[in-house]
C-alpha cells in the first residue's frame, strides 16, 4: 500500500448473497469489480474494500423485507463492515407491484431482488449497487465520501426495472418499485433465469436418452408410420402439449416440487415460486422435447428406407412425412418418459424448485472446483 493510499480513508462494502447459490455468484461476479465501480461512480479519494458473504443471513420467507434487513444489519455490525448490501433470489412486493430495491440508512444496509432485475441481472445490479452504497452514504451523512450528486428517483434512468421511488428522502428509507404490469413480467422471467433452466435440463438427462431410445424402438413399427399419416396437424399439437404437460406435473407430483403456503411461506410468495419452477420446468421439457424430435428424425432418416415408408402408406413420401412419423414418435416418447423420470436424481430434480437451494457447502465447493 503506497502512503497517499494509507491517507484516503476507507470505506468497507459488504456483499451478502441469499441463498447460497443464483445470488452468490452474482455477487462472486460483482465483488471483483465493485471497488473499482464505487472509486468511478461514488468517490475516487475513498479507499474501497469489498468483502463478499453468503450462508449466514437466511432468505426470510415470513418476515418480508425487513426482517431480511435486520438480519442483514446484524451480519453488518458483527463483521465491523461500513455499510452492507444484499442480493436476494426472493421475489417480493410492495404495493401489488415488485420490489426492486430497498435502502435504510438507519441500519446502513440496502437490498436488491435480482429476479425483480429481469434477464439481464448482472448488468442491472453493476448499475445499482454502486448507486445504493453512494445513496446509503449520502442518507446516513458520512463525512468521507461526498453527498451524491442525483435524487433517488434518477436511478430509474440506470435500471430499467425501476419505475418509483416509494418513501421519504430525509428518512433514508427508500424502496425502488417497478410497474406493476411490467414489473410482473420481468419478475416472472426474472425467476426462471435465477433458477437456472439449464440445470434442470441436464437434470433430465436420463430421461431424454430412456424417451429417445423408446423413440427409436417405435420407429421400427409399421403401426406408428399408419397413426402419424392418419392424424392431422391439430391433433399431433394437441398430443405433443399433452406429453410435455404430462411429463411436467409427473414432475412437480413424483419429486414433491409443489410449494405448499405455510407460516413461513405466504400464501402469494408460495404461489410466485410455483409458477417460477412451473416456468422452469416447462422450458427445460421443451428444449428437451426439441432435442429429442431432432434426433429422431435422424433416426427416421437413417432407419426407414423410403421405398418401405411408401409401401406401408401406399404412396410417394417425401420429407413431411418424416417430420411427422418424428413428430408423433417424440411426443409418444415423451408420455412414457414422464413416467421413467421417477428414475432421475432426486437432488437434481429438485433443484428446479424455485424454493429449493442446495447447502452452503455445495455451493462452495462448485465455486472452488
Amino acid at each position: 500500500m503506497t502512503p497517499s493510499e494509507q491517507h484516503r480513508p476507507e470505506i468497507v462494502v459488504g456483499l451478502v448473497a441469499t441463498p447460497p447459490d443464483h445470488p452468490a455468484r452474482v455477487a462472486a461476479r460483482l465483488t471483483v469489480e465493485l471497488a473499482d465501480r464505487l472509486a468511478e461512480r461514488v468517490d475516487a479519494g475513498v479507499r474501497w474494500t469489498v468483502r463478499e458473504g453468503w450462508g449466514e443471513v437466511a432468505p426470510r420467507r415470513d418476515g418480508g423485507v425487513e426482517a431480511l434487513l435486520d438480519d442483514v444489519a446484524q451480519r453488518r455490525t458483527d463483521d465491523r463492515w461500513d455499510v452492507a448490501i444484499c442480493l436476494t433470489d426472493l421475489p417480493l412486493y410492495i404495493e401489488r407491484a415488485p420490489l426492486v430495491a430497498q435502502t435504510s440508512a438507519r441500519r446502513r444496509v440496502a437490498m436488491v431482488s435480482l429476479p425483480a432485475l429481469g434477464l439481464s441481472q448482472l448488468r442491472a445490479a453493476r448499475a445499482a449497487v454502486p448507486d445504493l452504497v453512494s445513496r446509503l452514504l449520502t442518507d446516513a451523512s458520512d463525512e468521507r465520501v461526498a453527498p451524491a450528486g442525483w435524487a433517488p428517483g434518477e436511478m430509474a434512468n440506470r435500471v430499467a426495472a425501476i419505475q418509483r421511488v416509494v418513501g421519504e428522502a430525509d428518512a433514508g428509507e427508500l424502496r425502488y418499485v417497478d410497474s406493476r404490469l411490467t414489473g410482473r413480467v420481468r419478475l416472472l422471467t426474472g425467476m426462471v433465469k435465477a433458477n437456472r433452466p439449464g440445470r434442470a435440463l441436464l437434470g433430465l438427462s436420463k430421461l431424454l436418452v430412456g424417451a429417445f431410445g423408446t423413440a427409436a424402438f417405435a420407429l421400427t413399427t409399421d403401426t406408428i408410420w399408419q397413426v402419424g399419416e392418419a392424424l392431422g396437424g391439430l391433433r399431433l399439437a394437441v398430443i405433443m402439449i399433452l406429453g410435455l404437460t404430462a411429463l411436467v406435473a409427473w414432475l412437480i407430483v413424483a419429486h414433491d416440487l409443489w410449494e405448499k403456503p405455510d407460516r413461513e411461506t405466504p400464501a402469494e410468495l408460495a404461489r410466485l415460486f410455483n409458477l417460477g419452477t412451473i416456468l422452469t420446468l416447462t422450458l427445460a421439457t421443451a428444449v428437451s422435447y426439441l432435442v429429442l424430435f431432432a434426433g429422431t428424425v435422424l433416426a427416421a432418416a437413417l432407419l426407414i428406407d423410403t421405398s418401405v415408408l411408401e409401401q406401408t402408406l401406399q404412396r410417394p413420401v417425401d420429407s413431411t412425412d418424416y417430420l411427422t412419423l418424428a413428430w408423433i414418435t417424440s411426443s409418444l416418447a415423451t408420455v412414457g418418459g414422464a413416467i421413467g423420470s421417477g428414475l432421475e436424481n432426486e437432488d437434481t430434480v429438485r433443484a428446479a424448485a424455485y424454493g429449493y437451494h442446495p447447502e452452503p457447502g455445495g455451493w462452495r465447493d462448485e465455486k472452488d472446483g
